[in-house]
């Protein structure tokens, strides 16, 4: 058995309501992805889907009608909850998870928490992928936050 490698974790706090941030986050996900740089074929994405129900699919549709998977959804508790298999890479053997969490911190406030574990389930590699995906969180929770004022850490 692999040993434990700790999870990625990226917060950040947004001027929303909780119903209004996780809808922002999961059926607005295409409105603020930032697709350079994180997705499969940037250069090809015509928009991003996320299913909002337990089984529903998060991928990329490209210009040309194809598509290209990066998860399915695990856990559908709208509006504080959102646990997905974050699989981009078809050539991975078993997905990582990535779970989302929304807190009312203050009316009108609401913190994003995001953990990104399993890094052990992709044996070797799972320490250097990690690393990649540690730098990029906090940018796409930024791009998340868009206009609204944001605290990322």
């Amino acid at each position: 058995m692999s040993e434990a490698i700790e999870p990625v974790r990226a917060t950040v706090e947004v001027r929303r309501g909780v119903e209004e941030a996780f809808r922002v986050f999961t059926a607005g996900i295409g409105d603020w992805w930032p697709v350079a740089g994180h997705s499969v074929e940037p250069e090809r994405v015509a928009a991003v889907v996320l299913e909002g129900r337990p089984g529903g699919r998060l991928y990329e549709r490209w210009h040309d009608g194809g598509e290209a998977d990066w998860g399915r959804v695990l856990a559908w508790e709208p509006p504080t909850r959102l646990l997905l298999a974050w699989s981009p890479n078809p050539e991975r053997p078993a997905p990582t998870e990535v779970e989302v969490r929304f807190l009312a911190v203050a009316a009108g406030h609401t913190r994003v928490e995001l953990e990104h574990r399993g890094w052990e389930r992709l044996g070797a590699p799972g320490t250097r992928l990690r690393g990649g995906y540690r730098d990029g969180w906090p940018t796409v929770l930024a791009a998340y936050a868009g206009g609204a004022p944001a605290v990322v850490g």
